[in-house]
């Protein structure tokens, strides 16, 4: 699972980084891609370029989970936060079955300040 959270980090922070949505865009399924161009995407993930966010931190840290990863409707969700410091990154992924492997369906990011302070204790 978190293979697959990371690799989808990473599609995001290259897109963000060149400033090329249309790798992301093109990795997603088939009904992301018709949902999505890379004008879109690029609009969709504005706030965390502002931000100056390094989703690459987001590499170097274990995800915890907080929903998922669970079957809704035949697509995977997965949902939690990576717990950097200062600002974590919280995400909620929806992937589909396309041609044997998962492929991106729906995403979210964003910026949680103060994550010491959000992490779940276990």
């Amino acid at each position: 699972m978190a293979k697959l959270v990371w690799s989808t980090i990473a599609a995001v922070d290259h897109a963000n980084a060149t400033g090329n949505y249309s790798v992301l865009r093109d990795l997603g399924a088939p009904g992301f891609q018709s949902a999505n161009n890379a004008a879109t995407l690029g609009a969709v993930f504005q706030n965390i370029r502002e931000q100056r966010l390094d989703l690459s931190n987001a590499l170097l840290v274990t995800p915890t989970y907080d929903l998922g990863p669970l079957i809704e409707g035949g697509m995977l969700r997965v949902r939690g936060l990576f717990p950097l410091r200062p600002t974590g990154i919280a995400f909620d992924l929806l992937f589909q079955p396309v041609g044997g492997r998962w492929a991106l369906f729906g995403i979210a990011l964003r910026p949680v300040p103060n994550v010491a302070a959000a992490t779940p204790s276990r």
